[in-house]
C-alpha cells in the first residue's frame, strides 16, 4: 500500500522508524510542532527546535526516501508564559519561507485556559496574515468536547480564515461530527493506548464518511506506533473495505489537504504498478 504520514513527531522517534515506514509505503511525513516532553525555557530553545524542523529532520528522513514537511508554533501546553510565547510568535514569520514549511500548528488548546485561548487567536491571526494552512490540536479526554467547540468559535470569529484549509485534529466520536459540520477537516490519531485504537476510528469512518478525514499516528515521546496507519489500512481491508477507499482515506485525503500548499510535493507512488510488479 502507499499513504502519507500527516502527523508525526519525527524528532523522538530513532532513525529506525524512517526504515520502517518506509518500507511499509509512507510517500511522505509531516512533523507538527509540539511539546519537547519538557517545557523549554527560553526563545533560544525553541530557535534552535524551528532549525532542527526545518534543517536536521528533512536530510534524516531523505536518506530514507521520504520528503519530510513541517509545522511551527509553540505548543498550547507552553502557552501559560505569555511573554516566552509572544516571542516565539515573533519569530515564526522568518521560518515560513523555508522548503518544507506547510503553515501554523500544531495550535490549540490543552487545559483550555485563558492565556492559552489568547495564545491560540494569536496563531490564528499569525496564519491569517501569511495565509497559511492550520493544523490544530484538541485536548484530551474531558476537555476534549469543550476545548473543541472554543477552538472553532475562535476560528469562526476570524472571517480570514478558510475552514477547508484548517485541520483539526484528535477528534473523537463525540467531536468528529461537529468539526465536519463546520466545515473544516478532521484528523483521526491512532495511539495504543489513547485517542482512538483501529477498530473505533474505523467505526468513526463508517459513520461519518471519509470525505474530509485523515489518519495520523501522532508518534511521539510517549507509547505511540508509526506505523498505526498502514496497521489500521490492513484491518479496514479485514472488514472488506475496498483497495481503492482505503487508497483514498491514508493516500488521497492527505495529499488533498497538504496540497493545498504549494510546497507540499510527492513523488507519485504508481500503486498499481508497484502491486502487479509484487505478483508472482
Amino acid at each position: 500500500m502507499r499513504y502519507i504520514e500527516p502527523h508525526a513527531h519525527m524528532v523522538s522517534r530513532v532513525t529506525d522508524d524512517y526504515a520502517r515506514m518506509a518500507a511499509s509505503g509512507c510517500a511522505a511525513v509531516c512533523e507538527p510542532a509540539f511539546w519537547a516532553g519538557f517545557d523549554r525555557g527560553s526563545a533560544s530553545g525553541f530557535h534552535d527546535y524551528f532549525r532542527q524542523l526545518t534543517e536536521h529532520e528533512p536530510k534524516r528522513a531523505a536518506k530514507f526516501g521520504l520528503p519530510h514537511f513541517s509545522w511551527l508554533c509553540i505548543n498550547p501546553k507552553e502557552a501559560e508564559d505569555m511573554a516566552l510565547a509572544n516571542e516565539v510568535l515573533a519569530m515564526i514569520p522568518q521560518f515560513l519561507e523555508c522548503p518544507n514549511v506547510l503553515g501554523i500548528g500544531e495550535i490549540g488548546l490543552n487545559k483550555n485556559t485563558r492565556n492559552e485561548m489568547a495564545v491560540l487567536e494569536k496563531h490564528v491571526a499569525l496564519a491569517a496574515e501569511h495565509d497559511q494552512l492550520i493544523l490544530v490540536h484538541t485536548p484530551h479526554l474531558e476537555d476534549k468536547f469543550k476545548g473543541t467547540k472554543l477552538i472553532i468559535d475562535v476560528l469562526k470569529s476570524d472571517s480570514r480564515i478558510r475552514p477547508g484549509r484548517v485541520i483539526i485534529d484528535h477528534v473523537e466520536e463525540h467531536t468528529v461530527s461537529m468539526v465536519l459540520d463546520a466545515g473544516f477537516w478532521a484528523g483521526i490519531t491512532l495511539y495504543p493506548e489513547s485517542k482512538c485504537t483501529p477498530a473505533r476510528a474505523i467505526d468513526i469512518i463508517e459513520t461519518c464518511g471519509d470525505k474530509q478525514i485523515w489518519l495520523n499516528c501522532a508518534c511521539d515521546w510517549g507509547v505511540s506506533d508509526p506505523l498505526a496507519v498502514p496497521k489500521t489500512a490492513l484491518e479496514m481491508k479485514k472488514r472488506g473495505h475496498s483497495e481503492a477507499a482505503i487508497d483514498q482515506l491514508i493516500y488521497g485525503n492527505p495529499l488533498r489537504f497538504l496540497s493545498l500548499n504549494p510546497k507540499f510535493r510527492v513523488e507519485e507512488i504508481a500503486w498499481e504498478d508497484k502491486r502487479d510488479a509484487a505478483r508472482p
